[in-house]
């Protein structure tokens, strides 16, 4: 599977099967997803393309995945709060620099909860974690706050 940052739109997900269908999925910042697939016999035609609402999106994620929905997992959506990976671009202005520098939770109320970086997840990074470009924050707050946030971690 690949992402493709979407500024302003969100992300997309791109999967091929091993049957060498495509599929994609377009992770808005509104919590809408649009799940498409596409032609065999010319993969870049759509063949279908379906808009989910963030309800729609959860309740197509439990039924593909029942083994991994947990009752004791933080269900984000009741609460106002939202959590969201957000790529950190190679060439962006925090490559390098320590995630204190960002004054992120201050600036936007969002807090970066951990850090997909290769193969390792970092949890709960503090200050002085040094981010590198190509790194996933996840990134929880308010709808509003998320959003700040990745605007902060898209500065070139």
């Amino acid at each position: 599977m690949s992402s493709t940052p979407l500024p302003g739109i969100g992300v997309r997900y791109d999967l091929t099967t091993r049957e060498h269908r495509r599929l994609s999925v377009v992770a808005q910042r509104d919590g809408g997803r649009v799940l498409s697939a596409y032609r065999t016999d010319d993969p870049d035609a759509c063949a279908l393309s379906v808009k989910l609402t963030a309800g729609e999106a959860e309740a197509l994620i439990d039924a593909l995945m029942p083994c991994h929905h947990s009752p004791n997992l933080l269900s984000t959506t009741g609460l106002g709060l939202v959590a969201e990976r957000i790529e950190l671009p190679a060439a962006s202005h925090w490559n390098g620099r320590v995630l204190g520098e960002t004054r992120l939770r201050t600036e936007t109320g969002a807090s970066i909860v951990a850090v997909l970086r290769r193969a390792d997840a970092i949890p709960a990074p503090g200050p002085d974690f040094r981010l590198a470009g190509g790194d996933t924050l996840i990134v929880i707050g308010t709808r509003e706050g998320v959003d700040a946030a990745a605007a902060i971690l898209g500065r070139e």
